[in-house]
């Protein structure tokens, strides 16, 4: 697809999957905005990129997306130099070993995985809007519908959610009782659940909202997943793993294929719609969750307008 005058926007870039999907796009033709931890690996990235593709379409915008006024001040510099955003990839993950929580007091799964995509989209609906046809992709993960880490046993175990807790995301995945894998599972949730109520609150304005979860790639995440035991096989069973290119294909795929113009509100495994657990249908929790996320980013855009 030619992307020649669009702007896109990818977070977690300097991981193997998002470099993948940044430098595809920048090779479609589409100026790329790469957001990054540090701005020196930003720029040996874009430097990279540039040198890959012929041709320097990427700009860098380093952060920390665990820091809310790290953020605004990202989406603010991205403003300032572009009226118009086309493509939005909420690629950025974490899973954490050890119970943390930010500045605010939210878990660091919670922060990472679910708040920093929801607060960069709702600060970028100005330009997504005026972008339009424009795509917003959230990478999730099918650990929300099996938040086993060992899969002895045969029935799957979805991530659960304490309807008693989501009005204040301060007092989800606790310290008491912490398991990482399923705090990181259910951040993926919450990302899923408030795409849903976002996509349906955009209905009619151009702008799409679709999950994906891309497969079990072979990233970092892997590594802090796996248990000290699994770790001397690691190399093994990453080779039986998604290579970065192999997992940034389905991503690519919402976010710039012609036949997925217009779809919105949707989960897919790969390229497969599928359906995610059964509570992220529940529309009255879809509606607190946002809520409950919106009450982290004081003054963002209504979502009617």
């Amino acid at each position: 697809m030619d992307l020649t005058g669009k702007v896109s926007l990818v977070t977690g870039a300097g991981g193997g999957m998002g470099r993948v999907i940044a430098t595809e796009l920048a090779r479609m033709g589409s100026t790329v905005v790469i957001v990054t931890r540090g701005e020196t690996g930003g720029e040996r990235l874009r430097q990279q990129i540039a040198a890959e593709i012929g041709a320097d379409r990427v700009e860098v915008l380093a952060g920390d997306l665990a820091v809310q006024g790290e953020l605004r001040r990202i989406a603010e510099q991205f403003t300032a130099r572009h009226q118009s955003l086309h493509v939005l990839v909420n690629n950025a993950g974490a899973h954490y070993r050890q119970w943390s929580v930010n500045a605010d007091g939210i878990e660091m799964h919670v922060s990472v995985n679910h708040l920093a995509g929801f607060g960069l989209t709702g600060l970028l609906l100005g330009p997504l809007r005026a972008g339009a046809p424009s795509r917003v992709v959230n990478v999730v993960s099918e650990a929300m519908s099996d938040a086993r880490v060992s899969k002895i046993s045969r029935r799957p175990r979805p991530v659960t959610l304490n309807a008693d807790e989501i009005d204040d995301l301060r007092r989800l995945n606790g310290k008491a009782g912490f398991a990482p894998f399923e705090a990181y599972a259910r951040a993926k949730l919450l990302t899923t659940m408030s795409g849903y109520y976002l996509a349906e609150q955009l209905s009619g304005s151009g702008v799409t909202v679709n999950a994906v979860h891309p497969g079990i790639v072979a990233t970092s995440i892997v590594d802090d997943i796996a248990a000290p035991v699994m770790k001397p096989f690691l190399g093994l069973i990453k080779r039986s793993l998604l290579t970065p290119e192999q997992g940034a294909a389905a991503t690519l795929r919402l976010a710039t294929a012609p036949e997925m113009a217009g779809v919105t509100g949707r989960y897919f495994v790969g390229d497969s719609e599928q359906r995610s657990p059964e509570v992220s249908y529940d529309r009255a929790l879809q509606q607190r969750i946002w809520a409950a996320s919106q009450a982290h980013f004081p003054g963002l855009e209504p979502l009617t307008s």
